[in-house]
């Protein structure tokens, strides 16, 4: 299919009384009054080891949505020999047949499983609507169709040269083996690509969900069985990171790793990898995203309404639990009493609370866990004489995991919640005199380990062109004049480098190539008969 042929999937806006709200809402309140049971997922076999988790909502942290059963060693062993014999089927699936079954995948979710799979979001990661729509549905529903013709347009891709009597060409074979598929809690799209791009390719996937947030993605385990994906081509693993990753990094046959998550963990994954290489039958191949401290530079001359509204959204959006949110700012000393009183004005209207009042632009952030580093870093800079909280600053767990968007100014470039990821709803400010122009962008450049997302807020043209070269290894998604988050599949390829991953770019056909293995074919239509050369006459 022709890249020219396909479209975005259309967001759905759910405005007040219309029928698509209250759809979504019955499915939400559905779920809300239903605790489901969750297993772990062999060759098609649901399986139960006894071994509870639990699924909540972290806006009313205790409501349990589900209790889902964790793997051991036993049952990680058992979907790793499912998954190495599935894929002597799998990997010879013709490609037809393989971007069938995704682009059912993509109707299913653009119909009967969009309310399922949003309202899970909505509630086990607390999403508002807008927030799960643009995620769960429409960027999975992308990637699915997008990935399919990505994956048509490689393997239509012959560019080789064939001499008189010879032919040359190309296969694109999956890799030997079976990918690891490790997923973040914060993109339900995210979590649904990492198992599915590899396996569009031919490749096998054990599927390890975050568990703070497994309920959508054991709905899409249901949903690709209803689109015809064949037994053990996924695998799914709930539980904890060490008992699921331990025997399959240690197997001769870990073909991949497809992860997104914590710097940490992926620097774990690599070292125990490289700790094993001479164990493992090929290289395998490492692709991750993982952390961002994603910036926002103003210029003199930028829109102030458009500044304001890129760092409302790109900070507060998802309680800013996105890997591209933006984090730290750097705002012009001459317009920033202008910028911050329509800053503090904008963020005055914000609401918190629960996804099913539409009313709230946030809501809880994931867990426990990150409610207490979160909340760290605020009374930190309460506590500092480099800094001051300028709004927000308070929180409270006692029903759900709510933290106010904050806002910290800094007279420190260097502060503390300027260098490190929070991951949550803190955006520190820094403001700069304009005749420090260079050194400001040395700042940005130089400041963080990470280089996924930033943008630059400016009316010049020449500002623009300059902040692009001289940033040019700062981000891996660079905005101008728009907030840095929101990679939309197909139009802007996601991911960064330096601390942040390996730019692999999902939602691009770069990604995709990763999980194939080229074999180069050369047919001899007139071979020799003599092994002679002409040379060899006198």
């Amino acid at each position: 299919m022709s890249m020219n042929n396909i479209i975005n999937e259309p967001v759905k806006e759910y405005l007040p009384d219309s029928e698509e709200r209250k759809s979504l809402l019955e499915e939400y309140k559905k779920q809300s009054n239903k605790k489901i049971e969750i297993p772990i997922i062999i060759g098609g076999e649901k399986i139960l080891t006894g071994d509870i988790g639990h699924c909540i909502a972290p806006h009313n942290h205790k409501k349990v949505l589900a209790s889902y059963h964790k793997a051991d060693k036993e049952t990680v062993d058992k979907a790793i020999k499912n998954s190495l014999d599935a894929w002597k089927a799998w990997s010879n699936t013709k490609l037809e047949e393989r971007t069938t079954i995704f682009r059912k995948a993509a109707i299913l979710l653009a119909g009967k499983w969009r309310n399922k799979i949003n309202a899970a979001t909505m509630l086990n990661q607390s999403k508002n609507a807008h927030q799960a729509e643009i995620d769960a549905a429409c960027e999975l529903i992308d990637f699915f169709n997008l990935n399919s013709a990505f994956a048509e347009n490689i393997n239509s891709k012959q560019d080789l040269i064939s001499p008189n009597d010879t032919k040359n060409y190309l296969e694109y074979r999956p890799l030997e083996g079976f990918v690891f598929a490790i997923a973040p809690f914060n993109f339900t799209s995210i979590a649904g690509n990492l198992p599915s791009a590899p396996a569009l390719m031919g490749n096998v996937s054990l599927w390890k969900p975050a568990s703070s947030a497994i309920l959508a993605c054991y709905y899409l385990m249901e949903m690709f069985k209803e689109a015809g994906l064949p037994d053990g081509v996924i695998n799914f693993l709930p539980g904890d990171g060490n008992v699921v990753g331990g025997p399959i990094l240690d197997h001769p046959k870990l073909a991949g790793v497809h992860f997104t998550g914590s710097t940490r963990t992926f620097n774990h994954i690599w070292k125990t990898i490289g700790s094993k290489i001479d164990n493992y039958k090929s290289y395998p191949r490492i692709v991750g995203e993982t952390g961002g401290k994603d910036f926002c530079l103003a210029h003199s001359s930028c829109d102030e309404e458009v500044l304001v509204t890129a760092m409302v959204r790109g900070a507060f959006e998802y309680q800013g639990q996105k890997c591209s949110a933006m984090s730290r700012a750097y705002i012009p000393s001459t317009i920033w009493p202008s910028v911050e009183k329509k800053l503090i004005e904008q963020l005055s209207t914000i609401k918190v609370g629960p996804p099913n009042d539409f009313t709230n632009f946030m809501n809880a952030v994931i867990d426990k866990s990150a409610f207490k580093s979160i909340t760290h870093y605020i009374d930190y800079a309460k506590s500092n004489g480099d800094a001051e909280i300028i709004f927000g600053g308070e929180y409270d767990d006692s029903i759900g995991y709510f933290i106010e968007p904050t806002i910290i100014l800094t007279s420190d470039p260097k502060f503390k919640t300027m260098t490190e990821e929070i991951f949550g709803p803190v955006l520190t400010i820094y403001v700069y005199k304009p005749e420090n122009w260079e050194e400001t962008l040395r700042l940005v450049d130089t400041t963080s380990d990470y280089a996924l997302t930033g943008c630059i807020i400016a009316s010049e043209k020449e500002v623009i062109k300059e902040t692009q070269s001289k940033l040019k290894h700062s981000a891996g998604n660079f905005y101008i004049n728009d907030k840095p988050t929101g990679a939309v599949v197909g139009q802007q390829p996601f991911g960064g480098s330096r601390r942040s991953g390996t730019n692999d770019k999902a939602g691009s056909e770069l990604n995709l190539m990763r999980w194939v293995s080229v074999r180069t074919i050369k047919e001899n239509l007139n071979p020799p008969k003599d092994y002679k050369y002409s040379f060899l006459e006198k």
